[in-house]
């Protein structure tokens, strides 16, 4: 049988991790520890919050972060410019797939 203590031990262990995530801990991190519960991503050698950056050419930046691409903006988080049609598409899409309404075309 397993003693009272121990089991008691156990559920309070439980119940403050729980109340901890339910609540969030800190984002930034003191420790060369992540804190449990938070949606932390690697970029290189450090963490970062997804919901607030993202790992882009092995730097973190914002998600706001921009740069050019012919005569256009484009948003590095959330879509990529096809250097060789200068056409600004959505992370993940092919730039040799053929054209979408997401995609837009940029001049030099």
């Amino acid at each position: 049988m397993v003693p009272r203590g121990c089991i008691l031990a156990v559920l309070a262990a439980v119940c403050i991790s729980r109340l901890l995530c339910s609540h969030g801990a800190p984002v930034v991190p003191t420790s060369p520890y992540l804190m449990l519960c938070q949606p932390h991503l690697r970029c290189g050698d450090k963490f970062y919050d997804p919901l607030q950056h993202c790992c882009y050419d092995d730097a973190v930046v914002p998600l706001t972060r921009t740069q050019r691409c012919g005569n256009c903006t484009f948003r590095v988080c959330f879509e990529q410019c096809c250097s060789r049609t200068l056409m600004v598409k959505l992370i993940g899409q092919n730039c040799n797939s053929a054209s979408t309404l997401d995609d837009r075309l940029c001049h030099s």
